[in-house]
């Protein structure tokens, strides 16, 4: 019995391997760049340290353009409670601090520059129909390479 053809769209693929393996179409595409200071900043007040991957702006990138994708509408703030985490003081509490939004501003910016998402009228993001191609055309090889390892 034949299976019959769908779409593969982002939800039907595991995150990390998705995420990968469009943070890899970003850093291979000419449209988006590393800012030059990729390499000095913290993601967040609750880091004690910046990133030690060279990709990982990328891979923030890929990460946030997933996010828009499953949730229309998602602005910065949303974005900074998402990737926000627990500020350690020692011998005090902990408290919770969002992330850094200006790193997720600008890769919004860079998004909305490829035409990937778009500004919504009442606020936030969302991604556009070129944007929505080429994110599932991607999730579709991710796919296809986990068959494939299945298979052998």
């Amino acid at each position: 019995m034949a299976e019959e053809a769908r779409g593969i769209c982002v939800r039907d693929v595991p995150a990390p391997a998705f995420i990968l393996a469009y943070a890899e179409h970003l850093k291979n595409s000419d449209k988006f760049e590393l800012p030059v200071w990729a390499d000095t900043i913290k993601t967040g007040v609750f880091k004690e340290l910046a990133p030690y991957g060279d990709d990982w702006y990328y891979i923030r990138a890929a990460s946030i353009a997933r996010k828009v994708y499953l949730r229309p509408g998602v602005g910065v703030g949303m974005l900074q409670k998402w990737y926000g985490g627990s500020y350690r003081r020692g011998t005090r509490t902990e408290h919770f601090r969002k992330a850094n939004a200006g790193v997720i501003r600008s890769v919004l910016i860079q998004l909305e520059g490829m035409k990937v998402v778009e500004h919504v009228e009442g606020g936030g993001r969302r991604v556009t129909t070129v944007g929505q191609q080429d994110l599932d055309r991607i999730a579709g090889s991710v796919f296809r390479a986990g068959e494939e390892d299945d298979d052998e």
